[in-house]
């Protein structure tokens, strides 16, 4: 029997019969019609109408409702006593452990779990599963002889403005400002932090030079002016490639932070069996591998990420995971944020 999953393509603007005043003859629809409507903030440059046609291909009738991670979330929330949606993909997992805390997601397992270690980059819980990761890193000019080796070097004065770090407004620069601060939990310090915590991310924080708009800090890292910086992965791959060099990755034995886009099902879906079977397909080994080979995306799952470009592959070898609190940095990190940027940002 052929599968269906009609969602409508379509941006939020256009969506106002899901999100406003057209709620309950949607929700008959899909009762109807086994539908499911998905949320994702990762549909752009193309992804959603891929995916679609890919679906259709293997028996789904796909479309994608699209927004950015942190207003699908708050949607979420608002739509807590009428869901809407069935699925949910690409938010990070700080966005995930506020819709978990709110209940908005149901516990399942998809047929692809087995394949690694979910749980150092998912939701031990099961709540939400890995799909595409971006780790986030230091990169370091190539001669630089006396490169460290941990964030918390760094903080030495013979360092001070040899590193670049981005605004902790930023999720690149805020994540990697969480990942040192879990370091040192203390559920009897500030803000679940001790204090020596603090003292750590202010020197590294003041040690630093924090970007500017405009700056061509890859370029002051390839010649030596600044010749560290933070990056994520995609960005590292991509500058490697368009400058024609080859970067130094820091790499902490600790590991290093993923932002890691999951997929997830929506508590009040009204097709859950249907939408575990969608999940255990959008997250299989082939579909990733494809996803990856047409978006240059970096596989969550280690045997799709064996067929990945090989400087991709070269990349990830130099590099792990670095296991995080989520449900800390997701209850704190506005907290945290917000004491640095009054605190220690001179």
């Amino acid at each position: 029997m052929k599968k269906i999953i009609t969602i409508a393509m379509a941006t939020l603007l256009a969506c106002s019969s899901i999100f406003a005043g057209g709620a309950s003859e949607t929700k008959e629809a899909k009762v109807e019609n086994q539908q499911l409507i998905i949320y994702t903030n990762s549909g752009s440059e193309g992804r959603a109408e891929w995916i679609t046609e890919l679906a259709k291909e293997n028996g789904f009738d796909i479309a994608i409702v699209e927004a950015g991670g942190s207003e699908i979330a708050n949607r979420l929330i608002a739509e807590k006593n009428n869901g809407q949606a069935d699925l949910v993909f690409g938010l990070n997992n700080i966005e995930y452990e506020k819709l978990k805390k709110d209940n908005l997601l149901m516990k399942y397992r998809p047929t692809w779990a087995d394949n690694f270690d979910v749980d150092s980059v998912g939701d031990p819980d099961g709540y939400y599963y890995p799909i595409v990761v971006q780790p986030l890193v230091t990169i370091i000019n190539k001669d630089y002889a006396d490169a460290p080796t941990d964030y918390l070097d760094l903080i030495d004065p013979k360092y001070n403005q040899m590193y670049n770090i981005f605004n902790l407004a930023g999720g690149t620069g805020k994540t990697i400002f969480a990942s040192i601060l879990v370091r040192y939990q203390d559920e009897n310090g500030e803000l679940g932090i001790s204090d020596e915590g603090w003292e750590v991310v202010k020197q590294f924080i003041q040690n630093s030079h924090i970007l500017v708009d405009g700056e061509d800090y890859i370029g002051n890292v390839i010649d030596g002016s600044r010749p560290m910086s933070e990056l994520w992965g995609s960005g590292v791959i991509q500058n490697q490639n368009e400058r024609d060099v080859e970067f130094k990755i820091m790499s902490p034995e600790i590991g290093v932070p993923y932002v890691v886009e999951q997929v997830a099902i929506v508590s009040s879906t009204d097709s859950p069996e249907l939408a575990k079977e969608f999940a255990s397909w959008f997250g299989s080994t082939e579909v990733q591998s494809q996803w990856s080979a047409q978006f240059g995306t970096i596989p969550a799952d280690p045997v799709a990420l064996e067929s990945v470009t090989d400087d991709i592959k070269a990349f990830m070898n130099k590099i792990h995971p670095q296991k995080m609190n989520w449900s800390l940095i997701a209850e704190n990190i506005d907290a945290w944020t917000e004491k640095a940027e009054l605190e220690f940002v001179l």
